[in-house]
């Protein structure tokens, strides 16, 4: 398996980490710290939408695997494609590293950034309709809805 895995729906959290465990356990790490974004039940949402285009995705997780490499770590990460219920998981990341502090220092500030910059396209799904959440997603310069909205501005 990848060490980026994209799934359609809701997260098998219980078998994605399983599963990082084994590929990890003759790795010699002395640290794993996991994380788990849950989709939560606010603003009248039933679940989460997410569009994702793997290649830009890759090239920004392939940058954070050389920064983990760089302090003798190695980064796993799960998203999920499409509908997303609440109370059900659409990320996961996790960190195996030989020292403890590199992998909570490296969870903290590739989950801080995941947010703010992965190119990933959020939507809210009220009443099963999918609302474009462009202030939780990430804009990239000359695609999708947010340059269709500039060029029709204009």
């Amino acid at each position: 398996m990848s060490d980026m895995e994209l799934y359609q729906g809701p997260l098998d959290v219980k078998a994605i980490f399983g599963r990082w465990l084994d590929e990890e356990a003759a790795s010699n790490y002395g640290a794993f710290t996991p994380f788990i974004g849950t989709v939560r039940e606010e603003g009248g949402i039933e679940a989460l939408s997410f569009d994702i285009y793997e290649p830009v995705l890759r090239s920004w997780f392939d940058a954070w695997q050389e920064k983990a490499r760089a302090r003798g770590a190695k980064l796993w990460m799960a998203h999920s494609v499409g509908d997303v219920p609440v109370h059900t998981s659409s990320y996961m990341a996790a960190v195996f590293s030989p020292r403890r502090r590199v992998a909570l220092e490296l969870i903290e500030e590739f989950v801080e950034d995941f947010k703010a910059n992965a190119p990933i396209w959020k939507y809210d799904v009220i009443d099963g309709r999918r609302i474009y959440a462009e202030d939780r997603s990430t804009p990239m310069e000359g695609a999708g809805v947010l340059e269709l909205g500039k060029r029709n501005e204009e």
